[in-house]
Formats: structure tokens, C-alpha cells, sequence
């Protein structure tokens, strides 16, 4: 399946149905009169996050969506049928932007989550409503509301427990496979990994998503590479792994410079839990590993694993450390869910 993290629709809802102009005319009724009845409601516009989707690519193909109007009333008082809402399904993690990108509509961070994003017009009056002491034979109707359109753009920002980060060929598709059940591309250039990829990693009864986020390089927050319009999508990962390749040209400058792509970008990918592995270790021999690793530690301040995505080597060790985390993050964010119920009162 295609991956696609943009697009552009426009959505329409129903209007409403036109009242009906009626009189009654039974054969042994003395006296008619109107009997008009309204129109029916237009469909809404519904978006809902649903599992099971990654990507928008269903909205390249089909880019308009227009709810049914209502029926038109009838005689002898019917109101005409409401006509159906239009549920438009997107994955978890999808924004709705306004047409300009600058305002964030809605955005869908949990599984089921349902919004009426634009209202179908009510049914317009049938003459029946009209009728008056005044006015006992109205002719008059209600046309039915408008409808409501609007152009948007929907953007996806990948939901995941853990977001694997790197420079290209770093080694993050190697790792995913390794540890997950994700059959990413690899091969020995850079760039293999051309949209986000994500898997599952399952170990010792628990389970957490891991995301394989395109490389970066220097200069991707200014549109460098392919990696700045990716980086949204560790907006959503709460633990960072940083791949660092032992076997490169200069491990520490490779450490730095995704380090300041992640601080330039902003909205706190910085301050994200992160940890800092070294990958490939089966590639340079011991002496090697250990000046690596020393200059590594020295300039990061923070501990150093050492792995091989292609033997294995560390993997095991790091996934339960990954583990731990996910799970004190998810304990934390059900402490401050705990803590904003206990204290919020209704107005």
C-alpha cells in the first residue's frame, strides 16, 4: 500500500428539503386546508478515526465528498426523510487543516474518535406550518437550508510508542525488521526509506509501536532531503531511539547533526525521552568500538547501547529497555488523565 501523510478535499453536507404546499380534499371533510409538510433534513459531514489505516492514500483518488439533501415534504402532513450522514473515515493521528494550512480544525487522536464537521441544512416548512387565524389557506413554503462546504487539507502524523531516528542508512530499517514483524526496504544507500514505516514490537506478554522515520540530514527543517516533511511525525512518538552508525565517516558529527535538526525543528522533539544507540557494531573491530563509544558518551552525557540490527546483537536488550519506558509513559499519562478528572468540575 502507498503512503501518503497529505490531502486536499473538499466536502459538502446536505441541504435541507423543501416544505410542501398541500391542501386536503377528502370527499366528506366540510373543510380542507393545508396540509403541507416539512422538508427533510441534509446528511452531515462526519469524520471518524478508525483502526486499521496509515495512510491517506485513499484521498488521492477520490477528493469530493457530498452529503445527500433532504427529501421534500409531502401532503397529509409528511415530513420528507432525512437523508443519510456522510462518515468519512481517516486513521488515527489525522488533522483537519483549513484550507490555508494555518489552523488546525480537528484532530484525531484515539481510535472511534466522531466529529460533525459541517451540519446539514434543516428541511424548509410545508405550508401547514404557516397556517394562522389570519391565514387559513397559506401558500407559502420553506426552500430548506443551505448546505455547507468547505475545502481542507488532512494531514497525518503517525501515531507510535517509539520513533527510530538517525541519518540516512543509519541502519533504522535493519533494526525495524529485526525487531518487529515490518518488512521495510533495505538496502546500502542512502534514502532507502522513503516514507514512514511502522511495526510492532511484541516481548514478554507487552507490545509497542515502532516507527521508522526517513533520515535526516542537515538542513531538512529548511525542506533539505526528504526528512523535513517527516518530521511531524515524531511529534507523535513519546520515545525517541537514535541510531548512530559506528562504521561512519564521523559518528559524533552524525550524533550532532540530527540532534539540531530535532532542536530547530521545535515543538519539544528535544526534550523527548530519548535513547542513543550505536548500530553496526559488527562492522569495526573492538579498539574502534570502544573510542566510539567513550567520544560518544562524553559528548552526549548519556548512556550508550551497542547494537547490530543485522546479527541481532544488543537488540534484545534494548527492546526491554524500550519496554520499561513505554511503560512509565503510559502509567504517567494515566496519572495526569487520573489527576485533571479528580479535579475538574463542571461549570
Amino acid at each position: 500500500m502507498q503512503f501518503l501523510d497529505q490531502a486536499k478535499i473538499y466536502v459538502r453536507s446536505g441541504a435541507g428539503g423543501p416544505g410542501a404546499v398541500s391542501f386536503r380534499h377528502e370527499k366528506y371533510i366540510e373543510y380542507g386546508g393545508p396540509d403541507g409538510g416539512n422538508g427533510g433534513k441534509g446528511g452531515d459531514i462526519i469524520f471518524e478515526a478508525v483502526p486499521g489505516l496509515n495512510t491517506l492514500i485513499d484521498f488521492r483518488y477520490t477528493q469530493h465528498f457530498r452529503a445527500q439533501r433532504g427529501d421534500h415534504g409531502a401532503g397529509s402532513n409528511r415530513t420528507g426523510a432525512g437523508a443519510k450522514d456522510l462518515v468519512i473515515k481517516v486513521p488515527v493521528g489525522t488533522q483537519v487543516l483549513s484550507e490555508d494550512k494555518e489552523e488546525i480544525l480537528h484532530d484525531f487522536t484515539k481510535v472511534g474518535e466522531k466529529i460533525v464537521f459541517l451540519k446539514g441544512g434543516d428541511g424548509g416548512r410545508g405550508n401547514a406550518s404557516y397556517k394562522s387565524s389570519t391565514n387559513r389557506a397559506p401558500r407559502q413554503h420553506g426552500p430548506g437550508w443551505p448546505a455547507e462546504e468547505a475545502w481542507v487539507w488532512l494531514r497525518l502524523k503517525l501515531l507510535a510508542d517509539v520513533g527510530l531516528v538517525g541519518l540516512p542508512n543509519a541502519g533504522k530499517s535493519t533494526f525495524l525488521k529485526a525487531s518487529t514483524n515490518a518488512n521495510p526496504k533495505i538496502g546500502n544507500y542512502p534514502f532507502t526509506t522513503l516514507h514512514p514505516q511502522l511495526g510492532v514490537v511484541r516481548r514478554h506478554g507487552q507490545e509497542f509501536v515502532l516507527a521508522d522515520i526517513p533520515g535526516l540530514i542537515e538542513g531538512a527543517t529548511e525542506g533539505v532531503g526528504i526528512g523535513d516533511r517527516f518530521l511531524g511525525h515524531i511529534e507523535r512518538c513519546r520515545i525517541l531511539l537514535h541510531l548512530v552508525d559506528v562504521s561512519g565517516e564521523n559518528p559524533i558529527a552524525a550524533w550532532q547533526e540530527v540532534q539540531n535538526e530535532l532542536k530547530l525543528y521545535g515543538a519539544g522533539l528535544e526534550d523527548k525521552p530519548q535513547l542513543l544507540a550505536l548500530n553496526k557494531t559488527d562492522a569495526v573491530d573492538e579498539e574502534t568500538l570502544d573510542s566510539v563509544k567513550q567520544a560518544l558518551t562524553e559528548a552526549s552525557g548519556q548512556p550508550i547501547f551497542l547494537l547490530s540490527g543485522a546479527s541481532g546483537e544488543g537488540v534484545e536488550d534494548i527492546l526491554d529497555r524500550l519496554i520499561t519506558m513505554t511503560g512509565h509513559a503510559t502509567e504517567e499519562a494515566e496519572k495526569i488523565v487520573s489527576e485533571t478528572e479528580k479535579t475538574w468540575s463542571p461549570l
